[in-house]
């Protein structure tokens, strides 16, 4: 099973978010090191709790840090974007970074109204997700009336990040598909997946979660503030930034918040490396999976590195 992260670029309790940043690129760095195949960054708009709205830009910096490893977008949201305009960005990193670049296309919408509205997403919009993904495969390969620029040797590699229905859709398009999140959870996904594989679907890519320490109790807690994020967002409507452990404690619960981090930690791929070995292997079997995607994150960055280190232990 290949390895690699999603670094969403996390800001934290009490500092600039330009630090969110600058980490993530310490991170790659660092990971690259520990012989991570891939390292994947997002785009999310207008929250409070992520610094990264531009892939391609941050793309762009790790590619001058970094010599090895993979870079990739997990993902571009591509109803925010024009296909040609993808299609040369990621030509224009490939460029830069030749057979390191893999374009990831997403079909996220926003995390609240006003951040879709500034975005100019039409509520009664035809939805052309489909449209738009074969439209920039046609940028890339050069089939498309406009060619994308620059040119390059060879061809950017795509991934389709599924929702609802993006798993049979990577599969028509024959393209690796990435899944995380709810579908996860899904008691068909292990159809949906199987039905990918035959229709001629390459390669899964999963996408969770998931921190390694010493001891079980400590890498519950290590989860925690992703977890409590999580939770006071479905309170607040707002995805805030990390807190640490003890600031977490310290702060008032309601009732509602408790039963949601305790699901968020029950449902958290967290432990020794015995414990989370045992996860992945069922998973692995549920899923037939080729690639992890650890979309770690924690208040604590030493604890972080610690994580990233021994998950690539594990998994070697």
């Amino acid at each position: 099973m290949r390895l690699s992260l999603l670094d969403r670029s996390r800001t934290r309790a009490g500092e600039p978010d330009a630090t969110g940043l600058t980490s993530t690129i310490e991170r790659a760095v660092a990971v690259e090191a520990l012989g991570y195949d891939r390292f994947w960054v997002a785009e999310h708009h207008g929250v409070p709790g992520i610094a990264s709205g531009s892939p391609p830009v941050l793309l762009a910096a790790l590619a001058m840090r970094t010599d090895r490893i993979r870079l990739g977008s997990g993902g571009v949201m591509l109803p925010h974007h024009q296909p040609l305009v993808v299609a040369e960005q990621f030509r224009m990193l490939d460029a830069l970074a030749r057979g390191r670049i893999d374009l990831g296309l997403g079909r996220s919408l926003g995390f609240t109204a006003p951040v879709r509205a500034a975005l100019r997403d039409a509520p009664d919009a035809a939805d052309r997700f489909a449209d738009d993904v074969r439209a920039v495969l046609a940028h890339l390969d050069d089939t498309a009336t406009v060619t994308a620029r620059p040119r390059t040797p060879g061809p950017v590699s795509v991934s389709l990040l599924a929702t609802g229905r993006g798993i049979e859709l990577a599969g028509r398009l024959g393209l690796p598909v990435v899944v995380g999140g709810p579908l996860l959870s899904q008691p068909a996904l292990a159809d949906s997946l199987a039905a990918y594989r035959r229709s001629g679907g390459p390669s899964v890519t999963i996408s969770l979660d998931v921190v390694v320490a010493d001891d079980d109790a400590t890498a519950r807690e290590l989860s925690l503030p992703e977890v409590w994020a999580m939770a006071r967002s479905r309170e607040t409507g707002e995805f805030g930034p990390l807190e640490s452990v003890e600031s977490i404690h310290d702060q008032s619960w309601s009732r509602l918040t408790r039963e949601r981090v305790q699901r968020g930690l029950e449902s958290a791929v967290a432990g020794t490396p015995a414990t989370v070995r045992a996860r992945l292997d069922d998973l692995r079997r549920l899923t037939g999976v080729d690639e992890l995607l650890a979309s770690t994150s924690t208040f604590d960055r030493g604890a972080l590195a610690r994580s990233d280190a021994l998950l690539r232990d594990l998994l070697a």
